[in-house]
């Protein structure tokens, strides 16, 4: 296991350097060619990096132990990567914004050449990312890898782009490509931000069906109600629940470990990883009334 999770993160790490040296040449590329199209997709692939460097780093610390400090171990701090993400790539969105939509009415001459050579390149590392992150099975890596294969067909469409202006001039396409690039990332941001929040608030993740989590609860034998249900999500990955089940007689302890073992593997079922369950008698009150 500790071999494989070596590998998980050597994965990532070769990814996040060859994504962050090539979005260096993506900048210098862009000014030189004048190309807004290259600048925005430079600015994704920074983001990019931002997204690669946070995952290999918490994919070395996600197998910490939870310790004195952080009860629930160190997953939730992949979180801070998402959040430092958004901010960068919607700073990065405004500027480029700024300076395209000026180019729709006064174009500016580009160097489609070097916007082809900078395509080819583009598919070719972000090509290689994909391939290597394919090989791996962690959560993070399916993750990236399809975020890298964005990439891949972002740089097609530039590739597309730059043929058209190397045998056109229709200089227009670069802000239009480049436009169409930001709102792509503007949009992928808000979904980004949305799910982000939805967990730092502790809310029900999405893709747990809480109609099924009541009828699993009550068709559990002796058990005659639930209370006080809560639903979240450590880090978008791991689910947590914690609720009250009624019982209607008294039950030995034996009976009652029975019960919570028994929620515990149909909640399991339904998508919820940790579940902590509390067996009380149809007589006894709550102490808290929202507990």
């Amino acid at each position: 296991m500790a071999h494989q999770h070596h590998h998980d993160t050597k994965r990532i790490g070769v990814a996040f350097f060859l994504n962050l040296f090539f979005s260096i040449i993506e900048i210098i590329g862009g000014m030189y060619t004048n190309s807004m199209a290259i600048l925005s997709d430079a600015l994704h692939d920074l983001g990019d990096s931002i997204s690669l460097g946070t995952a290999w780093y918490f994919q070395k610390i996600s197998h910490r132990k939870s310790d004195s400090t952080y009860s629930y171990g160190y997953k939730r701090f992949s979180i801070l990567g998402a959040i430092i993400n958004s901010i960068v790539l919607i700073i990065g969105s405004i500027f480029i914004l700024r300076e395209a939509i000026p180019r729709l009415l006064n174009p500016q001459t580009t160097e489609p050449a070097g916007m082809i050579l900078l395509s080819i390149l583009g598919i070719i590392i972000n090509g290689y990312a994909v391939y290597k992150l394919k090989a791996g099975h962690s959560h993070n890596e399916k993750v990236v890898s399809l975020h890298l294969l964005e990439d891949v067909i972002g740089w097609a469409a530039v590739l597309v782009g730059s043929i058209v202006i190397y045998f056109t001039g229709w200089h227009q396409i670069d802000p239009i490509l480049s436009l169409v690039v930001t709102i792509f990332i503007l949009y992928n941001i808000y979904k980004n931000i949305k799910a982000t929040m939805r967990i730092v608030l502790q809310g029900i993740p999405e893709d747990i069906d809480l109609a099924a989590i009541h009828t699993a609860l009550e068709s559990i034998d002796h058990v005659v109600a639930h209370h006080d249900l809560h639903i979240w999500s450590m880090d978008g990955q791991r689910n947590i629940m914690t609720v009250h089940v009624v019982i209607t007689e008294e039950l030995n302890h034996e009976t009652a470990e029975q019960i919570r073992n028994q929620v515990r593997q149909k909640m399991k079922a339904l998508g919820i990883q940790h579940s902590t369950v509390e067996v009380e008698h149809v007589d006894m009150n709550c102490v808290f009334e929202d507990c």
